[in-house]
């Protein structure tokens, strides 16, 4: 069988992207990472338009490697921009790399559109002022975003430091339809845990931005929109068609 390979952006201190990443993309791509330069002293906020800035430059770092898909699979800088912006951006890098590219905003947007998602509800890890940018995106891009679940960790709002199981206990205190489309947010926080438990007994669709950006990734390595269904993480991305 022939392996693609996937170039990853990811943020320097970010857990969950490459161990969710590897699973999700299992035998049919390889996947080769590159991290963004640390940046000490910044608040968040400058460190995530940081990360903006430094993209341009950052997807010749594999240099002559060839590469099948290429990802910035990092959420937070993006809802910084409006998803105009964002795809826009994504276009000119693909043009200028020659090779297909996305960030995980756009990733998810293809994926929620292949899926015909209209109605969600954003799952956010983040700071409750970036977790509006991020729901005021959605919005913007033409989505309908019906009740926001600010997830906190036990010492604060980090998508790194939220643990499975207060992830699935907030989620569950919700108290969500049980035909909602849940859009987890971050590639940092560790979503493949979760979507069992909050998936048994009900018809919800799990969205997570590791599994949408994996899932634009494999698309682009194998030539053909994988397919996602109504729990799309129950099936064995790569074997669909």
């Amino acid at each position: 069988m022939s392996r693609g390979r996937v170039g990853v952006i990811v943020a320097p201190a970010n857990p969950s992207a490459e161990p969710e990443l590897t699973r999700l993309l299992g035998s049919r791509a390889d996947m080769h990472v590159t991290r963004f330069p640390v940046r000490p002293g910044q608040s968040l906020a400058e460190r995530l338009e940081s990360y903006n800035e430094a993209l341009p430059s950052m997807v010749y770092a594999f240099d002559a490697l060839p590469l099948s898909a290429m990802v910035m699979a990092c959420s937070e800088p993006r809802y910084l921009l409006g998803p105009d912006e964002d795809r826009d951006q994504c276009a000119e890098l693909t043009a200028a790399t020659g090779v297909p590219f996305a960030s995980a905003t756009q990733a998810t947007r293809e994926a929620m559109e292949h899926a015909e998602v209209s109605d969600i509800v954003l799952v956010s890890p983040y700071q409750p002022w970036l977790t509006e940018l991020a729901e005021r995106f959605w919005k913007t891009a033409g989505l309908n975003v019906t009740q926001v679940v600010q997830v906190r960790a036990k010492n604060g709002y980090s998508s790194y430091a939220v643990t499975p199981s207060e992830l699935i206990s907030q989620v569950e205190l919700a108290e969500l339809p049980a035909d909602a489309v849940l859009l987890f947010t971050g590639t940092g926080m560790a979503t493949l845990p979760v979507l069992g438990p909050l998936s048994a007994g009900n018809d919800r669709i799990l969205l997570t931005s590791n599994l949408c950006t994996a899932w634009w990734a494999l698309s682009q390595t194998i030539g053909q929109q994988v397919t996602l269904g109504r729990v799309p993480h129950r099936r064995y991305m790569g074997g669909a068609a």
